[in-house]
């Protein structure tokens, strides 16, 4: 009976395995070629799929450890969130998910990992990293697609996926209708370019010792000294990978879907 049971067992953890594989095969492997330059992407769209209606497009950022040229890694954390059957269901949406070049960084920020947490020092006016740039053409590219709604465009990130996303709200505030960033930081400086314009939620793990939980909370007290009312999550518990407890919210995607840019 034992034996049986193991192999139960095994066959079930096999299953789920191949499942997962095959369904992080949804999301279809697609670059954009720039002259010299390539961003590899993958793409989730929803089910049944209709380019004769208008979908939400989710943009979301990875963190440091998925860069590369495999056009895989990228997938590791957030995936499962949007290939949730409920989801899926739930909130139709196209999702994004680029993956940076290994030399390089979503933000233009210099990092220094000599010591952790690492040392960070904004340099936003020396312009978007060639990703960001790469990042920016491919928001621009399918924001002509007529099945996007453009009044429903969204950020995510975690880590140095939140630094991106912090700086892509600054570069192009009037582009997205609400942002999450997850263990992110930024420069509060620039705060202002969208603190009334684009909604905010942050997370981050108090026992942080990657990116230290006090840059999120920089950045939401520069909010609210620009008016604005962003949400903060700071989970006592967590380190770095808050990220985790941040998917399992239950209110994660219905408050990012229920916010609708503001043109005004």
């Amino acid at each position: 009976m034992k034996n049986k049971h193991f192999l139960f067992l095994a066959l079930l953890v096999i299953g789920n395995f191949i499942s997962t594989a095959q369904d992080v095969n949804l999301f279809e492997k697609k670059e954009l070629i720039i002259a010299k330059d390539t961003l590899r992407y993958r793409i989730l769209y929803p089910e049944n799929f209709d380019t004769e209606k208008t979908y939400p497009l989710v943009l979301f950022l990875h963190g440091a450890g998925e860069r590369g040229n495999d056009n895989e890694k990228q997938l590791t954390h957030g995936s499962s969130l949007f290939l949730n059957k409920n989801n899926r269901t739930k909130f139709p949406a196209i999702v994004i998910m680029p993956q940076c070049p290994t030399n390089d960084y979503w933000a233009q920020v210099d990092v220094d990992r000599k010591n952790y947490p690492v040392q960070l020092v904004f340099q936003f006016e020396k312009g978007p990293t060639k990703a960001m740039e790469m990042v920016l053409q491919l928001l621009k590219n399918y924001q002509k697609e007529s099945f996007v709604n453009k009044n429903q465009t969204y950020a995510m990130g975690l880590s140095m996926g939140g630094m991106g996303t912090y700086e892509l709200l600054a570069r192009q505030p009037d582009r997205f209708a609400a942002a999450i960033a997850i263990c992110g930081a930024g420069d509060p400086a620039f705060v202002s370019n969208y603190a009334k314009k684009i909604p905010l939620w942050a997370f981050h793990g108090a026992h942080d010792n990657v990116v230290a939980p006090i840059h999120s909370m920089e950045m939401v007290t520069a909010l609210l000294n620009e008016g604005a009312f962003p949400r903060l999550t700071l989970y006592d518990f967590a380190n770095h990978n808050s990220w985790d407890p941040a998917f399992a919210e239950p209110e994660l995607l219905p408050w990012l879907f229920s916010n609708i840019l503001n043109k005004e």
